[in-house]
C-alpha cells in the first residue's frame, strides 16, 4: 500500500511528515489545518500564492500612494494643468521638476503614468485664473486680492535665473506704461493691478490680451495681480475677448485710452471720490514675486537699459540683510529719447531736459540720495569712470543724510517691513515705510551707473488739489503710526517721539 520499502523508512525518520497516498487518493491531511501540513502538495501551492497577492498588494498600495497626481489618460489637458497647478508653488517650480525628472525616468520603467507634483500652467492669453467671488481680503476687509491671476510663460523660469524681480502695480488707466518698461526690464515682473466695477474690469481683460498679443516681453515675464475693493468689486467672471485682427501694436496708449472711453460718467466720478490704495497694490505686486529680491517701483518709473543683468551680476556678490540699495530717478523732458546710459542722462541734466525726481515738487523726495555726488563718476578722470563706460553696479556712496521725507526707490531682501495699508492715497505712503526700515537699521547704498526714469518735467500746477487733501488725511494716521514704530523697535533716531522718558 505504500510502496517501496526504501521510501517507506526515509519518511517514517522525518517527525512531521505525512504519508503520501498513492494516485487516485485524496490527500486527508490538506483538510486539516495545523502545522504538520506543510507535507501537502497543494497547500504549498495555495501558501505560495497567497504571500505572493499580499505582496503584491503592499507594492501597488505604496505606489498608489505615491502617485497622487496621476491623471488618467481621458482626463482633458486642461483640467490636468489646473489640479496639478497651485498659485503658491510657482516660486520652487522648476527646482521640484528637477528632482522628479530622474525619478520619474526610473518610474516610466514600472508604470505609464508618471507621478509629477508640479506642472507649468498653459498660457491662456485670453481670460483671467480666478473666481471673482472668491479671493484674499486684507486685514481691514476693505480690499479682496487674487495673485497670478495670468502668469507669462517664461515667469517661473525667469524667478530662478535673477536674484530680483522688478514689482509694479497700476490702476487702470495708467497700465499703459508697463509697455516700456517690461521692454527695458528683462527680468521677471510681478504687475498688480486695482480694478473697481464691471466696467473696469472688462476693460483690463480686452486691454491685457492686447498686451500679451503685440508684446512679446509682457506675455513671457509678468504676473499679473488683482485688486478689488469690496464697495465695488466687479460682478461679472472673467471670460475669453477677442480683439479685431486688425490692432495697432505701436500706439499701447491711444488703444488704453479708446477702450476707457466706454466707461460711464458715474463710474469715472466714483473712482475720482474714492482713494487708490496704494500701499494694498504694493505688498500685492512684492509678494508675489518669487526672486530673493524685489525692486519696487510706481509703473511710470522706466528701468535704464541692462538694468536687469547689470543689478543681478552686482546681487550676487552681496548679502547683506538689512542694506536697501537705491536706484536714482530722474524726470525726463516728454521731447527727449530714453537716455542709453548715465553719460547721456547726466548730458541731458546739464541742458535742462533731466532732473532729479520731484525736485520742483517735494525735493525731500529725493534730496538724501544726493545727486551731487552720484553724477561725480562720469568725470574721465574719476577713479570709477571705468564702471560708467562699461556698465558694472558698484556702491557710489551711502546715504548719510537721511531724513523722514525720503521716498528713494531701492532694491532690497524680501524681508523688508511691510507698506502700512491705513495710508491710503497720496502722502506717507512709500516714506513711512522707508522711515521704519531705517528705524529698523537699514542702511540705504547709491549705486552707479544705473538709474530709472519719468516722463515729463513735473511741476506743482500740474498737481491736482485732491492729492493735498489725501496727504492731511494720511498725516493724521501717521501720529499712531510713529509710536507703533518706537515700540516695535524702541528706537528714535530722527526724534519723531516728544516727551520720551
Amino acid at each position: 500500500m505504500y510502496g517501496a520499502r526504501g521510501q517507506r523508512q526515509r519518511l517514517a525518520r522525518t517527525d512531521f511528515a505525512i504519508r503520501l497516498p498513492p494516485r487516485g487518493e485524496v490527500c486527508l491531511a490538506c483538510q486539516h489545518t495545523s502545522m504538520v501540513q506543510f507535507g501537502c502538495r497543494p497547500w504549498n501551492l495555495s501558501l505560495t500564492s497567497v504571500v505572493i497577492l499580499a505582496l503584491s498588494n503592499m507594492v501597488l498600495t505604496f505606489l498608489l500612494l505615491q502617485s497622487e497626481t496621476c491623471i488618467p489618460d481621458d482626463v482633458p489637458r486642461d483640467l490636468e494643468a489646473i489640479n496639478a497647478m497651485t498659485e503658491w508653488n510657482l516660486g520652487t517650480l522648476i527646482k521640484e521638476q528637477q528632482q522628479q525628472q530622474q525619478q520619474q525616468q526610473q518610474q516610466q520603467q514600472q508604470s505609464d503614468c508618471v507621478t509629477q507634483d508640479y506642472q507649468p500652467r498653459p498660457v491662456d492669453a485670453s481670460s483671467l485664473k480666478l473666481n471673482i467671488n472668491l479671493g484674499r481680503w486684507d486685514a481691514r476687509r476693505l480690499f479682496r486680492t487674487f495673485d497670478h491671476v495670468l502668469v507669462g510663460s517664461s515667469f517661473a523660469d525667469l524667478s530662478q535665473v535673477y536674484r530680483v524681480c522688478l514689482a509694479t502695480q497700476s490702476s487702470v488707466e495708467k497700465l499703459h506704461s508697463v509697455v516700456q518698461a517690461a521692454h527695458h526690464w528683462t527680468g521677471p515682473m510681478s504687475v498688480a493691478l486695482y480694478v473697481a466695477g464691471d466696467e473696469e474690469f472688462e476693460v483690463v481683460q480686452k486691454y491685457l490680451v492686447y498686451l500679451r498679443k503685440c508684446y512679446e516681453p509682457i506675455r513671457e515675464r509678468i504676473a499679473f495681480s488683482l485688486a478689488v475693493p469690496r464697495v465695488r468689486p466687479p460682478k461679472k467672471q472673467p471670460r475669453d475677448y477677442e480683439l479685431p485682427e486688425a490692432v495697432d501694436c505701436a500706439k499701447p496708449e491711444a488703444t488704453l485710452n479708446e477702450m476707457m472711453n466706454g466707461i460711464s460718467n458715474e463710474q469715472t466720478n466714483w473712482r475720482i471720490r474714492n482713494v487708490y490704495p496704494q500701499n494694498h497694490m504694493r505688498n500685492l505686486a512684492r509678494k508675489n514675486c518669487q526672486s530673493d529680491y524685489v525692486f519696487l517701483t510706481d509703473v511710470d518709473i522706466v528701468p535704464s537699459f541692462n538694468l536687469t543683468g547689470a543689478l543681478d551680476e552686482f546681487l550676487r556678490t552681496e548679502n547683506c540683510d538689512k542694506c536697501a540699495y537705491v536706484i536714482p530717478t530722474y524726470e525726463l523732458d516728454s521731447r527727449v529719447r530714453f537716455p542709453q546710459n548715465k553719460t547721456e542722462l547726466v548730458r541731458l541734466a546739464r541742458k535742462g531736459l533731466a532732473r532729479p525726481f520731484h525736485q520742483k515738487v517735494f525735493i525731500h523726495n529725493q534730496f538724501a540720495t544726493n545727486f551731487t555726488r552720484w553724477i561725480l563718476d562720469t568725470a574721465l578722470n574719476h577713479r570709477h569712470f571705468g564702471n560708467v563706460k562699461s556698465g558694472k553696479v558698484y556702491i557710489s556712496h551711502d546715504v548719510t543724510n537721511f531724513e523722514f521725507l525720503y521716498e528713494p526707490f531701492y532694491v532690497a531682501k524680501d524681508i523688508v517691513p511691510p507698506h502700512d495699508e491705513r495710508f491710503m492715497g497720496y502722502g506717507y505712503t512709500r516714506n513711512t515705510q522707508v522711515y521704519e526700515m531705517f528705524v529698523a537699521g537699514y542702511q540705504f547704498k547709491v549705486l552707479s551707473p544705473v538709474f530709472t526714469g519719468h516722463w515729463g518735467l513735473q511741476t506743482r500746477k500740474t498737481r491736482p488739489a485732491w492729492r493735498e487733501r489725501q496727504n492731511s488725511a494720511n498725516r493724521k494716521h501717521f501720529e499712531t503710526f510713529k509710536k507703533e514704530v518706537f515700540a516695535r523697535y524702541m528706537r528714535d533716531p530722527l526724534k519723531m517721539i516728544k516727551n520720551i522718558k
